[in-house]
């Protein structure tokens, strides 16, 4: 059997909130289904590199989704040591990664840091 070489958890915030998650629900079925298969992907492979996933710089990452309702979908986590923490989740809806996606998730990491 094989083993995970990195393992994906939630960030959470001081409230508790874990807002991947959160996120997460509010898609189809579907489309959570897919989005859980690229992160186990990522979790059995790492490093996976493109077109699965792609260094964004500032030691934050993407995992690359496309969905089944014909969206594209995209995480942005940070991995440490076997650690993957998915600090933000969004449907894409242009060519580049807009800056208050980056922004947020980057926000999330230097939290995670503290």
């Amino acid at each position: 059997m094989e083993v995970k070489k990195i393992k994906a958890y939630f960030y959470k915030s001081e409230s508790g909130v874990e807002p991947v998650r959160e996120w997460l629900l509010e898609l189809d079925i579907q489309d959570r289904k897919t989005i859980g298969y690229s992160i186990k992907l990522v979790e059995y492979g790492y490093p996976v590199g493109m077109p699965i996933t792609k260094h964004l710089g500032n030691g934050l990452e993407e995992v690359r989704i496309n969905l089944p309702s014909n969206k594209i979908a995209r995480i942005i986590f940070v991995a440490e040591d076997v650690e993957m923490i998915l600090l933000h989740g969004f449907i894409k809806k242009t060519q580049k990664t807009p800056d208050k996606e980056l922004n947020l998730a980057l926000q999330r990491y230097k939290k995670v840091k503290q």
